[in-house]
């Protein structure tokens, strides 16, 4: 019988040792166990991988996969293209054929509708769309226009704190601010962007520059407004409901008591509430500088035209980012102050008459006729107000592709559907569901009242501009809000060739 010579390099004198070894029994492991590893150390390195042991020699370990392997050029960027006057324009029969079986009222009432291409302003639909209509918060879109247009998107509201007639009291002083935060500025934030914490820390800070000690007392000028701070044309009951509270040029968290909590009731005087929350943080920030704070906060009776020592200041966000914060939200306190504050700058009383004023204007110079345009505020908390729903595409034509750049800067605060702002929840059915992510709209909802208007691309790349505005309708009908979204979706999905 032929013997076996053990691994390569190794002959029977190697092979015989480690039988013997192991013949030995247990005390001799270690010697074993060393000439083991010695046989291990002395294999050639192909023996110790897989494929010398499962197959023959020329078999060859599998080549990586191509998406493990790094990547030789970076992908194509990919996104939407940039919008061109080259993608086809829809054939108005064809839009009107999608809308009209859509666009019908749960009940009773009745809606008018336009849609235009943004680029043209060639009318695509047209229902009674020169119609005055009842038009509740679309009308913060014609204020986002004038307060862009007038005090443009990258001006600030300043809050200060002034000396006052003696040398104990000091003043908070209302520029248009009303979101403002309690605590310390937050530069990221809209709401609380400036803080009271922040104003009250360098006001501490200046009043010992110059020496002050001894008790403050705090007082508040909001003589910025003028007018009455309560329109007369609001429902009493959208007052009580914290639909809207008594307007001032200063106010926390656009005037409500909790930035989180957007119903119920509001400070029936956001001035003073501003100075009471003003005057806690000027006693926690002056406690270690000897200085105390009286309690209660009065008004100032400064004359206007006085020009008073400046101790602190803090600043907005911009008119711009108040304006999307707006639109998303359908805030109507802070809509009626963008309006008085675009009325101030152009040196017209703060009022709610020159802010409809100043609205109407801004529409004209767009070349928006307005001659039978009826605006009794600037919210659309108002019943009184009567807008078509034409006028409100032109609007949104302005903002989208008008030449005044400055109205861009309201695009964002279009809520988006079924993702942001008023349009958050909707759009999640299967007949809306097509437009969720694509339609970009303001609502606006009263009692009896329902609207839409806004902007889509279309299924061809075109931008398309809408307005659908429903009244008379049947209060709490479940179907008006659908009716409008399944129209709005019909236009996202459009070729309609």
């Amino acid at each position: 019988m032929k013997e076996t010579s053990g691994p390569a390099g190794f002959g029977a004198p190697f092979t015989d040792a480690l039988r013997r070894t192991f013949h030995r029994g247990v005390k001799a492991w270690p010697t074993a166990l060393l000439l083991v590893l010695i046989v291990i150390l002395a294999l050639p390195a192909g023996w110790l991988l897989a494929p010398a042991f499962t197959g023959p020699a020329s078999v060859q370990a599998p080549e990586t996969p191509a998406w493990q392997q790094a990547p030789t050029s970076l992908s194509t960027r990919q996104g939407l293209s940039p919008l061109t006057d080259s993608a086809p324009v829809p054939v108005q029969a064809a839009v009107t054929a999608q809308l009209e079986p859509v666009l019908k009222p749960d009940g009773g009432g009745t809606f008018t509708g336009m849609v235009q291409d943004a680029l043209t302003g060639q009318v695509l639909f047209d229902r009674g769309g020169s119609e005055n209509r009842i038009p509740a918060s679309n009308m913060k879109l014609l204020t986002a226009v004038a307060a862009l247009r007038v005090l443009g998107p990258d001006e600030r509201f300043s809050t200060r704190v002034v000396a006052g007639p003696t040398p104990s009291q000091v003043v908070l002083a209302g520029g248009g601010d009303v979101l403002l935060g309690t605590g310390k500025s937050a530069p990221e934030q809209v709401m609380g962007h400036a803080g009271l914490a922040t104003l009250a820390e360098a006001t501490v800070a200046a009043l010992q520059e110059n020496g002050a000690t001894g008790e403050l007392t705090v007082l508040v000028d909001d003589s910025l407004f003028s007018g009455p701070s309560l329109n007369p044309a609001w429902a009493s009951g959208d007052v009580e409901a914290g639909e809207v509270a008594p307007l001032y040029p200063l106010a926390l968290n656009s005037a409500r008591f909790d930035p989180a909590v957007i119903t119920g009731p509001r400070p029936q005087d956001s001035a003073i509430t501003a100075g009471e929350a003003f005057a806690e943080q000027l006693k926690a920030a002056g406690a270690a500088a000897g200085l105390t704070v009286a309690a209660g906060v009065g008004r100032s009776s400064a004359p206007a035209d006085s020009d008073p020592t400046v101790l602190a200041e803090v600043q907005s966000a911009t008119v711009g980012e108040q304006v999307d914060l707006m639109l998303q939200t359908s805030d109507n306190y802070l809509a009626e102050v963008l309006g008085r504050m675009a009325a101030a700058a152009q040196g017209q009383p703060a009022s709610n008459d020159a802010a409809t004023a100043t609205v109407r204007a801004q529409l004209t110079e767009l070349g928006i006729p307005t001659d039978a345009m009826r605006l009794a505020d600037v919210s659309g908390l108002a019943l009184d107000n009567q807008v078509s729903a034409r006028q409100f595409s032109e609007v949104v034509r302005a903002i989208t592709s008008g030449p005044d750049l400055r109205l861009r800067a309201a695009l964002a605060g279009f809520p988006v559907a079924g993702l942001t702002g008023t349009l958050d929840t909707r759009y999640g059915d299967s007949s809306t569901a097509g437009g969720a992510g694509l339609v970009r709209a303001k609502t606006g909802t009263l009692n009896s009242v329902i609207a839409l208007s806004g902007y889509v691309v279309d299924a061809d790349g075109r931008l398309l501009v809408f307005s659908f505005i429903g009244n008379g309708l049947t209060p709490g009908a479940g179907g008006n809000k659908e009716a409008l979204d399944r129209a709005a979706t019909a236009l996202a999905a459009c070729g309609c060739r």
